[in-house]
């Protein structure tokens, strides 16, 4: 990962360094591996990201025109 500051403007490459970790998940890793999780727990957390992803899709799709 490469950020190039331009004009020696350190507070706009820091935010674009932060937007590209958040972007790739690096923070979301820190805070789950921060504690124990538990194998259960795990597999709940899982199931719950799994049927979020789910209705996102959902309601991303297109709803069907009805044609009378």
């Amino acid at each position: 990962m490469d950020i190039k500051v331009t004009g020696n403007d350190i507070e706009k490459a820091l935010k674009v360094l932060k937007r590209q970790l958040q972007k790739e998940g690096l923070f979301r890793e820190i805070k789950q591996r921060s504690f124990y999780e538990k194998p259960s727990e795990k597999d709940k957390r899982k199931r719950r990201e799994a049927q979020k992803k789910r209705l996102k899709a959902l309601k991303s799709r297109r709803p069907i025109k009805k044609t009378d």
